[in-house]
């Protein structure tokens, strides 16, 4: 195992001289080339990245004072094949559909990623349209976890975990419409952030982050990462308020003490797949981590939220199946899940859509009363470890099917995705199969960078570690 080095060690080493922006990038492409075999990547264009590197270092030699406000300055980095975009780089959401033509500008997040100093070179597997929590799409490459290739790395940001996890980057973009950044996270023992609704820039492209229970960020190493990563990002989203509210910037805070909070405990379901013994008492000692640092423990009947889990699978069903079937040209050019999927949408009516978006609000509504009661929700993230490859076929047209595999597998992810609030999923400790358990941190809107600090405590308590070193870094 290797000690936690992270983008912001390696921009460190970037400014200092220690190493250049076009070393890290020479070393991120040969760790891609050498593990091309985890179908990590589905796109790169070494060109791209090795001009933006060398411009990076140029620009320090000029303005070296300009580069220490950029907290990832000269990181290599790689986009998801689905959501926001950069100049270059064909955005074909994991399907043979669609044409790969490189768009000639940056949505505003892509250009907020390359603002912060990050690099970008490629693009990272999903599955088709996203519509899985593995990365398996036909049209191809597999992605496999670095932990245990015959298992996923999750999805639909399961090639930026698998990436993450194997050093070729430090962190990626991700994004999460029902768990598909958090997930990976778990799978490859990442951090992952869903954030607030409304924190992150949207479009132009992308539209309104389909009904809005999508957001982006990062799958990264480290909680510092994810908390600069939303320090930098977020806010001033055009058409939603200027900062979601959120208490920014939350990276100075990570160390400081937490006032004391009630916790409230899940480790079970109520319905579905039971969670494995290990990751239901990984969800107990971190409870306990966190009573011993002052907060106090308050247990959730699961079944007060398994209504709220249906409820927020019909959401999800009904806004991706709608937006689907709007965007979806050629149906005989698709996978038969991404079919049946859209035609599900199409046979919907304005009154099955509007019945979801009533649905939503009085989910959200309910959710927000719960955090009346407690201030944060501490579940299992996952059920089990990561599902063997080939768990989530898309070969067949049972809709009903895929959504109950996915709820089975991540019980509690789609929750915070319909009520707009943000969640958080961290490492806490390993499996008998030396496989990341995870736990996930739910708090009311605006919460993120309180989710960050009480996992840092976690943190604290049980470090994590990782197998591979990030590509680039100075010993």
């Amino acid at each position: 195992m290797t000690a936690p080095s992270d983008g912001a060690d390696l921009a460190e080493a970037i400014r200092s001289g220690r190493t250049t922006a076009a070393a890290a990038m020479e070393a991120a492409l040969a760790r891609a080339e050498e593990m091309r075999a985890l179908g990590a990547i589905s796109f790169v264009d070494a060109d791209l990245g090795r001009a933006a590197a060398e411009a990076i270092d140029a620009g320090l030699a000029r303005r070296p004072n300009y580069y220490r406000i950029k907290p990832f300055t000269g990181v290599p980095f790689l986009m998801k094949d689905l959501g926001a975009t950069v100049a270059g780089l064909p955005v074909v959401c994991g399907s043979a559909s669609l044409p790969a033509i490189p768009p000639e500008t940056d949505s505003e997040l892509g250009h907020r990623f390359k603002a912060a100093g990050l690099v970008p070179f490629g693009l990272t597997t999903v599955p088709e349209f996203g519509l899985s929590l593995a990365s398996e799409p036909v049209a191809g490459p597999l992605a496999r976890n670095p932990l245990d290739p015959g298992r996923t790395p999750g999805g639909s940001s399961g090639g930026a975990a698998a990436a993450v996890a194997a050093g070729i980057v430090a962190l990626a973009h991700a994004t999460d419409a029902g768990g598909s950044t958090r997930v990976p996270a778990a799978c490859c023992g990442l951090v992952g952030l869903k954030p607030t609704r409304g924190a992150m820039p949207s479009g132009p492209d992308f539209g309104n982050h389909i009904g809005g229970i999508a957001a982006e960020l990062v799958v990264s190493r480290s909680l510092r990462d994810t908390a600069l990563a939303l320090d930098r990002l977020s806010g001033a989203a055009e058409g939603f308020s200027p900062d979601a509210d959120l208490d920014l910037p939350v990276t100075p805070l990570l160390d400081q003490p937490v006032e004391p909070l009630r916790i409230g405990i899940v480790a079970e379901v109520a319905e579905g797949r039971p969670i494995d013994a290990e990751r239901a008492e990984a969800v107990r000692h971190a409870a306990a981590v966190l009573a011993a640092a002052g907060h106090s423990l308050h247990p959730v009947d699961p079944a007060r939220l398994a209504p709220l889990n249906r409820a927020a699978t019909l959401v999800f069903d009904r806004i991706i199946a709608t937006n689907l079937a709007r965007n979806m040209p050629d149906l005989a050019k698709v996978e038969p899940l991404t079919a049946a999927v859209a035609r599900r949408g199409l046979a919907m009516t304005a009154r099955d859509y509007q019945d979801a978006e009533m649905t939503a609000v009085r989910t959200a509504h309910a959710l927000w009363r719960l955090f009346d009661e407690v201030d944060i929700l501490l579940t299992p993230m996952l059920s089990g470890p990561p599902l063997p490859i080939g768990s989530f076929p898309s070969d067949h047209d049972d809709v009903e099917l895929q959504w109950r595999r996915m709820g089975d597998f991540a019980p509690y992810a789609m929750l915070a995705n319909v009520a707009g609030t943000p969640a958080l999923s961290v490492p806490h400790g390993s499996d008998t199969a030396g496989l990341p358990l995870a736990v996930q941190l739910i708090g009311p809107m605006a919460s993120d960078g309180l989710l960050l600090r009480l996992a840092r405590i976690l943190e604290t308590a049980q470090p994590w570690s990782f197998r591979h070193a990030v590509a680039g870094m100075p010993a």
